[in-house]
């Protein structure tokens, strides 16, 4: 969808409390905005509830506030009053990415392939790899290929200068989400705090029960009906982030073990595609553990 130079979108949570909405809505018609779409939700109910109440709110603004400094002066009391965790976006203003893979590349090419038929809407001023091979499928593209590799048992001391080579590059290019497109390494607890709410990582959802290496043929073996994949924000809890997106798909006895990779791949590609969009729409808040997306 075309977007204009007035558009943005304000996301906010804070406890939970009476006049949240009218607050936020009122003050945005006093000051002369249109807003086009408005989402809220508050977690009040259950044992685990955090108590929190999440709003994502797209609006046009005037010529005089259409920037994101006049805004938040604007809302600076409204803030204070609720105790809010509150940022706008412009809508203008594309996200930029960088994209780190391995081996493994179907991931890469699905979300280069929609970035550049335009239903993915971001920048991406480069791709990370530990290896070589995709080099040219970047070249393809346009776009610079940084291969930064790593041995086999390297010591966590060259996997942390790796990592901080990786850290240049998204200080350099001003990066606002890595997307782990298939990267299989370990990050460090020190590189997962670098990237804290800006990092998005996928992979199967067999675990915990098939682990290690072809993890495809392993479910194969035992006969599994669903193949699934999971897109979660990266933490230091391996494979344990703030889960964004999850499908499947039902496979059955005909298929045979080179098949299951195949429809795993697809559902992979497919399930971080929406991750990766949805949290550059900023239509994904973290609520604890747990993430609240507004569709």
């Amino acid at each position: 969808m075309e977007t204009t130079a007035r558009e943005f979108v304000l996301t906010l949570s804070c406890r939970d409390a009476k006049g949240i909405v009218y607050a936020v809505s009122g003050l945005l018609y006093q000051a002369g905005c249109n807003i086009l779409d408005s989402q809220q939700y508050g977690d009040v109910q259950g044992a685990d509830s955090t108590g929190l109440f999440f709003m994502r709110v797209h609006f046009s603004a005037p010529g005089h506030l259409a920037d994101e400094a006049s805004l938040d002066k604007l809302f600076a009391h409204v803030r204070g009053e609720f105790g809010m965790t509150a940022r706008f976006h412009a809508l203008a203003v594309k996200p930029r990415l960088l994209l780190l893979v391995s081996k493994h590349g179907h991931c890469l090419n699905d979300l280069l392939f929609r970035w550049k038929s335009g239903s993915l809407p971001v920048e991406i001023p480069a791709v990370v790899s530990n290896h070589p091979d995709f080099a040219a499928l970047c070249d393809s593209y346009g776009l610079p290929f940084h291969h930064l590799p790593l041995a086999t048992g390297s010591s966590a001391a060259v996997k942390r200068e790796q990592e901080a080579r990786i850290e240049a590059l998204v200080e350099q290019h001003r990066i606002d989400l890595v997307v782990l497109a298939r990267y299989m390494q370990i990050l460090s607890a020190d590189f997962c705090r670098f990237l804290d709410g800006r990092a998005i990582n996928i992979h199967h959802s067999f675990l915990p029960s098939f682990k290690g290496a072809r993890p495809y043929d392993q479910a194969h073996a035992r006969g599994v009906k669903l193949i699934g994949a999971t897109a979660h924000y990266v933490t230091a809890d391996l494979d344990e982030g703030p889960i964004i997106e999850q499908d499947v798909q039902r496979v059955d006895h005909s298929l045979g073990a080179t098949d299951f990779t195949a429809v795993g791949r697809d559902v992979e590609c497919v399930v971080l595609a929406r991750a990766v969009k949805w949290h550059t729409e900023h239509r994904v808040l973290l609520d604890g553990h747990k993430t609240v997306v507004f569709k």
